[in-house]
């Protein structure tokens, strides 16, 4: 569909929203923006819809379309912008912000959200894109980091937070071998926080981390004598999977209390 005319005084009220909004939008906001019923507001966004002046992010959720999109229906909305809008209070992790920190080269089709809302499914489909929705309690949003989308801040996980989310839930990382390469990447990085990292595990309050990290550590031949330390003396009691997406046939390996259900030989 191509964009059609619309009148001067719908080009004015336009031009007023584009100059608002800052990521998607809803008719409370185009109402609010415009200071219009709500009634009028969705009146004037079908109209501009159907005109191809607007695109449909999801039902009740609208963005702006570029002047020069001859074709908006193709348009889609960053997909971090529409997590932050869509899944708020939210912030990126996982896979999605090993990607952005540079711990893997691996391109991921899926975004990784973190949200203290809870929703009917574990992934939502908008635009195209797959949401991959973890729900965490408020008093887990921490070490987080604030960046810029265009004119929207977006909260995604440091590179402390991002390890312990990884290790917490490997289904988040795309399976404890591709984790193990991560790992491997983050502790030769020159802007490493370790003592955050630690401080990290503590305020999580999942001990199996320290399985997981102490057992990559010595696996991987990482020199990391202090973490491991950490790591061994705060273990949980009970034998926890390695990798939590697979089944639980497995060595276990007394020392980390650990099933070793995945060989990890070549995967660093």
């Amino acid at each position: 569909m191509e964009k059609g005319g619309i009148s001067r005084h719908n080009r004015e009220l336009l031009g007023i929203l584009n100059r608002a909004a800052k990521g998607p939008f809803d008719l409370p906001y185009v109402a609010n923006s415009l200071n219009v019923s709500i009634e009028k507001a969705k009146n004037i966004v079908t109209y501009w819809v159907e005109r191809g002046w607007l695109t449909r992010v999801k039902r009740g959720l609208y963005s702006t379309v570029s002047l020069s999109a001859a074709h908006p229906e193709s348009q889609k909305e960053d997909s971090w912008i529409v997590a932050a809008t869509v899944f708020n209070p939210c912030y990126l992790g996982g896979w999605s912000a090993g990607e952005y920190w540079g711990l893997t080269e691996q391109i991921f089709n899926d975004v990784v959200v973190f949200t203290s809302r809870r929703f009917n499914r574990k992934e939502k489909e908008i635009q195209g894109t797959s949401y991959i929705i973890k729900t965490i309690s408020k008093n887990k949003f921490f070490g987080l980091k604030p960046v810029w989308r265009g004119q929207v801040k977006v909260l995604v996980s440091d590179l402390e937070r991002t390890i312990i989310d990884l290790l917490d839930d490997p289904a988040l990382g795309g399976g404890i071998r591709h984790i193990a390469q991560m790992i491997n990447e983050y502790f030769s990085r020159e802007d490493k926080n370790t003592s955050n990292l630690i401080d990290y595990i503590k305020k999580h309050g999942n001990r199996a981390i320290y399985k997981r990290l102490g057992y990559l550590i010595e696996i991987l031949n990482i020199a990391a004598p202090d973490i491991l330390k950490q790591c061994s003396q705060n273990k949980s009691a009970g034998y926890s999977k390695l990798d939590t997406t697979l089944s639980d046939k497995g060595k276990h390996l007394r020392r980390w209390n650990l099933t070793i259900n995945v060989d990890l030989k070549g995967a660093v």
